[in-house]
């Protein structure tokens, strides 16, 4: 196997606090999966880097394999780049399975590890229609609605769909996320994170049915021994969207509870 060749993905900063975060995005959006949050997070108690991955954002013409291996190499490029020894790593949906990749590369460096509706590192099998929906997303908009739809309890106005996938639309490379599902979805990997004793918190929505709080029993709070889990009883699988000050409270208390 060739090793990833890791280059700086584009990315903000937001904060200058002394506690380091990495936010690391999903399958549907860039960067802006966090747009919703960042007026309410603690700019002087964490700093956080919101990187674009390969084939988002201003990524998005950026070449490469489009896997979890590689994008864990460029986040560590970033980290480097920034002059971050130790940090923290938060990660939504694909972006939870990209953040235990990490892990698993640079144990040493990571404080502590969020996942919200995180993807498990054993990947998330699909077969038949669900498959054929999801593999579908990459050219047709209209799957990428009825996941979103889904995965958040068909509670929102369509008009809040349509925001949601006019963004995914315009900023991710139809190619890059069809090549990206083989890699969340695919992989199990879980045997290079199962075991280790960083403090991980879990966040859900308890109206995504697909991420759920039991799937995370199953997998996440089975393979580390100091995970927490927090269900928010208002979001689906976009609580940065759907509920963000609660979502703040969840991660930046977790984070926070790191006296160091």
């Amino acid at each position: 196997m060739v090793p990833p060749v890791p280059f700086v993905p584009p990315h903000e900063v937001v904060g200058d606090g002394p506690h380091r975060v990495v936010a690391v995005h999903g399958w549907l959006s860039d960067r802006a999966t966090y747009a919703a949050v960042l007026p309410h997070v603690d700019r002087r108690a964490y700093s956080y880097v919101l990187p674009d991955l390969r084939g988002y954002g201003k990524a998005r013409e950026v070449p490469g394999a489009y896997d979890t291996a590689e994008a864990a190499a460029d986040l560590l490029a970033l980290a480097d780049h920034l002059g971050w020894d130790r940090f923290s790593v938060v990660g939504h949906s694909m972006g939870g399975a990209v953040a235990q990749r990490l892990l698993a590369a640079a144990p040493h460096r990571v404080r502590r590890l969020v996942g919200i509706a995180p993807v498990p590192a054993s990947g998330v099998p699909m077969s038949g229609e669900q498959w054929d929906l999801f593999a579908g997303a990459a050219e047709h908009p209209q799957h990428r609605r009825t996941i979103i739809d889904l995965t958040t309890g068909g509670r929102h106005p369509g008009a809040w769909l349509d925001l949601m996938v006019r963004h995914s639309v315009e900023h991710g490379d139809p190619a890059a996320l069809r090549a990206w599902l083989d890699s969340w979805a695919g992989e199990d990997f879980h045997d290079q994170i199962e075991g280790l004793e960083l403090p991980v918190r879990v966040v859900v929505g308890r109206h995504d049915p697909a991420l759920s709080a039991e799937v995370m029993r199953a997998t996440w709070l089975r393979w580390y021994p100091h995970a927490d889990l927090v269900e928010l009883a208002d979001a689906g699988h976009y609580p940065a969207d759907e509920t963000p000050h609660e979502l703040v409270r969840a991660v930046e208390e977790f984070l926070g509870a790191d006296p160091t």
